[in-house]
């Protein structure tokens, strides 16, 4: 009994929708992290209670101290006899070496291609202005821009809840827009193509080990 509540658990955790969601409106940009059914707003963030100079006062002193002793740790350590600090330089990693971490990054991304699925899709555009004619040239304009990003975004992605419109605003300053997405991944298709391009991305570290070392590598 107890390896069937483990592989309902499995189960339903392979199903589990991860993403973000992103809108903006006139409020600006709100951004939050998808899990299942919980959504956790990463931006904008909630403010902070003010501190009074007094608490900062106390807090700050401790640290201080504290900054102080690094500060002198660090330098006998870095510093040469002349008072001089040394500085590691950089340098660059070979481009042969480079080139197949490249592919597989490419390849992962390649691989997202319809399995990620867009919840909602929404794009309400408010044109504004004053003058009829223009509005009808700037509205059919908008329809065709509309119309010829929506099959691309197709070919990419699941799109489940979709609503575009375009109006017209006589009397607004400026155009305006207000836009929701909402796209998520399972959790299920997201370890499954980390274990099989992490494996890939693993090989191709272990070839650029084994050649700085001097060994052959196929």
């Amino acid at each position: 009994m107890g390896w069937l509540i483990a592989l309902a658990v499995l189960v339903l955790l392979s199903i589990l929708p991860l993403g973000a969601s992103v809108r903006y409106d006139s409020d600006g940009v709100c951004v939050r992290v998808i899990a299942g059914p919980v959504k956790i707003t990463l931006f904008p963030r909630p403010k902070k209670r003010k501190v009074s100079r007094k608490e900062k006062q106390k807090e700050e002193q401790p640290k201080k101290k504290s900054d102080v002793a690094q500060k002198q740790e660090s330098s006998v350590q870095t510093e040469k006899p002349d008072g001089k600090v040394q500085e590691k330089q950089k340098t660059g990693g070979s481009w042969t070496d480079f080139l197949p971490l490249v592919k597989v990054g490419l390849d992962l991304l390649n691989s997202f291609r319809r399995k990620l699925r867009v919840n909602v899709l929404e794009l309400k555009l408010i044109l504004a202005g004053d003058d009829p004619c223009d509005l009808a040239v700037n509205y059919g304009k908008a329809w065709a821009a509309l119309g010829n990003l929506l099959p691309r975004l197709e070919r990419v992605f699941v799109i489940q809840k979709r609503d575009l419109e375009v109006e017209c605003d006589f009397t607004a300053n400026e155009t305006l827009v207000i836009a929701r997405l909402d796209l998520t991944i399972t959790l299920g298709r997201l370890l499954a193509l980390g274990i099989v391009y992490g494996f890939r991305a693993l090989i191709e570290f272990l070839k650029i080990k084994k050649k700085r070392k001097g060994g052959a590598v196929k």
